[in-house]
């Protein structure tokens, strides 16, 4: 029967009657209706900026034939009149799932690495392009009923698994149709995602920056193959290219994940439709330079119950942040020129679209956007304006019949065509009696009060200020009051009257003795509301809080200037030849270094007082996981195809901690969960700052590997113990086989390129892959290898493997048994980055000792001290003077090894790390010596702005306690009001280590 919908599907621009016009019938009789509908006296919103004021609509079957002040009305036309109402086009949803059944999560075991179990289709299951939604739909009278009278009429749904998941189908709402008519388009537009197919046991991708990745290989794969270079059949990527010229949808939901869908659609040269999370005013100016258009859900956090003071005080000030700005982002992307539809993903509930919606105009959204964003724009994102979205000539009859303003609240919805068949909401007909009357039953008057929806009122009389009971039914315009007397407790009085006016009421009434009587209610005349002043409106307005940057606590309203500043007799910590400067002052101008001296000229700089204190270069974390989205990559042994650049978390709050111990530059490192590892991310901690403004510019391309324990998936459970290598021998087959693999891919590329025009359209290029490519860049010396080590006979491994094909290990980092190879480290040329005095955490640092540092220092190797942990990197000072104690290195030395020999490990030592002239102004101004556990981080400079200021952090502080306070105050008053509030729950920040693999759940 499907198929058979599928094949009907394919004609729906012949005619979407609910039978194919070429289909017999069972009578033999002509039955089809040429008849008109014409709709008089609106008010008709053709488009949102275009509107006819007494306006006609005339339609015939499911088309609009005109609109106008004067359209010519065929005789045979049924005539609406519909004075004082509004006419608008249905809504359009593009991102839904209406009539797709949820995948159901495979609880099976996971699968090895490789194993999609997919014949002839990609090598990954989670790339499913070949799905189609208008296979899986069926039409859901339940859900299609609710979504009526929220006002749509057309959604484009899609099979929501996976990270490319197909295409989409797009239906209207019609129930009066079958899904020949309703299936407008049965390849709308393709959809992708971050997220893996539940429906899939296949590991990989385990992380967001694998999906990144898949994505991109994807891509790659896809255009060798579309070239003719493949020499087999793959399913998938013909779907794709199928269909990659439909509208592009990718679901992001989240304000930094739209910039790394964007990044995606800049590297490959696609428009994405990014599916937002409605945070996007947190990151609006970036949001807005991606000249992207979006897909935003109008679905906004209920209030916190903060009414316990306990559970108050679970709430962070970002939380409370966004409920109170989140109903802002419309208005946001508007003011900022960001083109977009409207969603109903993220509701909880359809019904409280409406609602939501006037809360955002509310906060100063603008009417007409709003219109457009639910008609005009979705169709054209979808390449749909010649048939949805509007009321022009030859579009579907798809339109809203409505009391009033779509957009006041007291508005009702009274139908909704959709392919000119009606769908009744509301009674247009009945007569809206709400208000207060006074009530005459024979000689006795009562106070009457008649509340609610039209068709279905509620009634209070009162007597004098008693409160009488009773109840009342409408229908059809016919009303029936039924109550008890005061003095009664079983008989009712029984009133009924046919309505004629919303304003007086008579009608007949049997008594509660049986006697007929007649009776009356009067309208009460309400005093006209008084103008609302400007004061009064500005009143009226919710207090929106400022945005900050990062938007959360310790965030600024604006970011850090670089500024030029004089640093006055400080003891200068130099990490160069010059050692330590007494009583010495450091200009800084235009973001670097520009003078080191004694009585430096003051001029128009910013003069700091750094009499009794000491000022060194900034501090540089060789081995840290804060600041990331991802740490581990583990569904292969080789992960060298995902890089940390693209799940950069500007606004990890670990950020801040650093520069208050001093840190200015990390380096964030893939995790330990495979051999090959991804790529690194060298990154300043500007706090505030977007994560492409954190990237460091110009830093050298790196790469983590691993060794041991982890990558041999020793601590992992059964179920996640599914690839190779298992065995520490198999780990150095992975280098050896992966390092032969890249030889052999580099030589095929150098032996094309070398190739005329001519030859080489005569020749199969090589299929691009990213993997192989950055591990031909470590081959050909263009990448450095920052390898987790402990071993010593796995160090000399790699050290060996390094040597066989031509590179040399960079750095290893742990290293914790470097002392018993420091020697032949030396001889290599590596450098070690390590713990102080870490050890006996696992069983392979058993041996390891804290005068490791000092040992290696004393050979010859460039030692550096890092933390791999978010607590220990703000006090790295004190693991350095740790060394001073184990090995007796001097305080000049030791504070290097947090300074100078990190930045030179990572070949950025031309530029940070040391106090010279013409350096970057990384600068820490400390209360006291750097290496006491006394001294505090007073101002943290990078790049010539202070990012981190002590006396301000403590008047922050306060700020933030303050914006606590108001706002939970604003939610209890919103809870007295009646709105609804949800349970506040504390959200513990994940902190990332070396082997951490739940961190992300695909």
């Amino acid at each position: 029967m499907k198929k058979s919908l599928l094949a009907l599907a394919m004609f729906w621009f012949t005619s979407i009657i609910s039978s194919q016009e070429y289909f017999p019938g069972n009578s033999g009789v002509n039955n089809q209706n040429d008849n008109y509908t014409a709709f008089t006296n609106a008010k008709i919103y053709v488009t949102p900026t275009r509107v006819i004021e007494n306006g006609t609509l005339l339609i015939k079957n499911d088309k609009v034939i005109a609109t106008g002040q004067s359209v010519n009305i065929p005789q045979n036309s049924l005539v609406v009149d519909l004075k004082g109402k509004y006419i608008y086009p249905s809504f359009i949803d593009i991102y839904s799932d209406f009539g797709i059944k949820e995948p159901q999560r495979n609880r099976q075991r996971n699968s090895p690495q490789y194993d999609a179990g997919r014949s002839g289709y990609y090598w990954n299951d989670h790339i499913m392009p070949e799905n189609n939604a208008v296979e899986k739909f069926e039409y859901d009278k339940k859900k299609a009923k609710e979504l009526i009278e929220a006002g749509f009429g057309t959604v484009n749904t899609h099979y929501q698994n996976g990270i490319i998941r197909g295409t989409g189908v797009l239906v209207t709402l019609n129930k009066e149709a079958g899904n020949s008519a309703r299936i407008i388009d049965q390849n709308a537009a393709q959809h992708l995602s971050f997220k893996k197919s539940v429906t899939s046991n296949q590991k990989y991708p385990t992380s967001l920056m694998g999906a990144i990745a898949l994505i991109k290989q994807f891509y790659y794969d896809s255009k060798w193959y579309e070239k003719g270079n493949a020499d087999t059949k793959d399913l998938s990527i013909e779907a794709w290219l199928k269909n990659k010229s439909l509208p592009q949808i990718f679901e992001a939901d989240d304000k930094l994940n739209d910039l790394r869908a964007a990044k995606i659609a800049k590297e490959f040269n696609i428009d994405y439709i990014i599916k937002g999370g409605g945070n996007e005013f947190e990151r609006i100016n970036e949001i807005a330079a991606t000249n992207l258009k979006f897909i935003i859900p109008v679905a906004f956090p209920e209030a916190y119950d903060v009414t316990d003071p306990y559970a108050a005080s679970k709430l962070s000030l970002a939380d409370m942040k966004m409920w109170n700005q989140a109903p802002s982002n419309l208005k946001s992307l508007t003011d900022n020129g960001v083109t977009f539809a409207l969603t109903l993903d993220g509701l909880k509930k359809t019904s409280d679209f409406k609602s939501n919606l006037l809360k955002a105009i509310q906060y100063g959204f603008d009417k007409t956007k709003a219109l457009e964003a639910l008609t005009t724009i979705p169709a054209s994102l979808l390449n749909k304006s010649n048939i949805i979205g509007s009321l022009k000539e030859g579009s579907y009859a798809n339109f809203l019949i409505t009391s009033g303003d779509l957009f006041d609240k007291e508005t009702t919805l009274y139908e909704n065509w959709i392919q000119g068949s009606k769908h009744v909401v509301k009674d247009m007909n009945i007569i809206d009696i709400a208000g207060n009357y006074e009530l005459t039953v024979g000689s006795q008057k009562y106070e009457l009060g008649i509340q609610g929806e039209a068709d279905k009122p509620k009634s209070e009389i009162k007597l004098d200020t008693v409160k009488i009971d009773s109840k009342i039914t409408y229908k059809n315009n016919w009303l029936n009051i039924f109550y008890k007397p005061r003095s009664k407790e079983k008989e009712f009085v029984r009133l009924t009257a046919l309505v004629n006016s919303g304003e007086n009421i008579s009608g007949k009434g049997i008594l509660d003795n049986g006697n007929e009587i007649s009776w009356k209610a009067i309208k009460k005349t309400r005093e006209k509301d008084k103008e609302t002043t400007t004061e009064e409106k500005k009143e009226e307005m919710p207090e929106i809080f400022p945005v900050t940057y990062p938007n959360k606590a310790y965030g600024t309203i604006s970011l850090p200037q670089q500024q030029n500043v004089l640093f006055k007799n400080a003891t200068v910590w130099t990490s160069e030849k010059e050692g330590v400067l007494n009583n010495t002052d450091v200009l800084v101008k235009n973001g670097k270094i520009a003078g080191i001296g004694k009585n430096l000229p003051k001029a128009d700089n910013i003069v700091i007082d750094a009499t009794g204190k000491h000022l060194t270069a900034g501090i540089i974390d060789e081995h840290s996981h804060i600041a990331t989205a991802a740490v581990n990559e583990a569904g292969h042994n080789s992960s060298a195809e995902v890089t940390i650049e693209d799940v950069i978390d500007s606004e990890d709050s670990d950020i801040y901690r650093n520069l208050s111990g001093g840190v200015t530059t990390i380096q964030i490192l893939h995790g330990s969960a495979n051999p090959i590892g991804g790529r690194s991310a060298i990154i300043k901690l500007k706090w505030g700052e977007d994560p492409e403004d954190l990237l460091f510019k110009g830093a050298p391309k790196f790469i983590k590997f691993a060794l041991g324990e982890n990558v041999k998936q020793s601590n992992w459970g059964d179920d996640e113990r599914v690839r190779f290598p298992q065995t520490r021998m198999g780990v150095e087959q992975v280098y050896v086989d992966y390092f032969q693999r890249a030889k052999e891919y580099d030589a095929k590329w150098k032996t094309y390129n070398k190739l005329s025009s001519r030859e080489k359209a005569k020749n199969t290029a090589p299929r691009y892959d990213i993997e192989m490519e950055v591990l031909a860049e470590i081959i050909n010396s263009e990448r450095f290898i920052t390898c987790h080590s402990y071993v010593q006979s796995e160090i000399n491994m790699l050290m060996k493997v390094a040597e066989k094909f031509g590179f040399n290990v960079n750095t290893f980092t742990h290293i914790l048994e470097g002392y018993k190879v420091a020697d032949k480290m030396k001889e290599h040329g590596v450098g070690g980055s390590t713990f102080s005095d870490w050890w006996a955490y696992k069983y392979e640092v058993n041996d390891a000792i804290p005068y490791n540092a000092a040992i290696m220092h004393n050979v010859g190797v460039t030692v550096a001290i890092n933390s791999d942990d978010a607590e220990m990197s703000r006090r790295l000072n004190q693991e350095a003077a740790k060394t001073i104690k184990y090995g007796g290195v001097s305080e000049e030395e030791a504070w290097k090894f947090v300074t100078i020999n990190p930045a030179k490990l990572l070949h950025i030592d031309h530029k940070t790390g040391s106090i010279k002239e013409g350096k970057d102004a990384d600068l820490v101004l400390w209360s006291d010596h750097p290496l006491s556990i006394y001294a505090i981080a007073e101002k943290t400079m990078i790049e010539g702005a202070f990012y981190y200021d002590y006396e301000q952090m403590k008047k922050t502080e306060t700020q933030i306690q303050n914006e606590k306070n108001r706002l939970i105050n604003m939610m209890i008053e919103s809870k007295n009001k009646g709105m609804g509030t949800q349970e506040p729950k504390k959200k513990d920040k994940k902190h990332f280590h070396c082997n951490s693999l739940d961190y992300q759940k695909l």
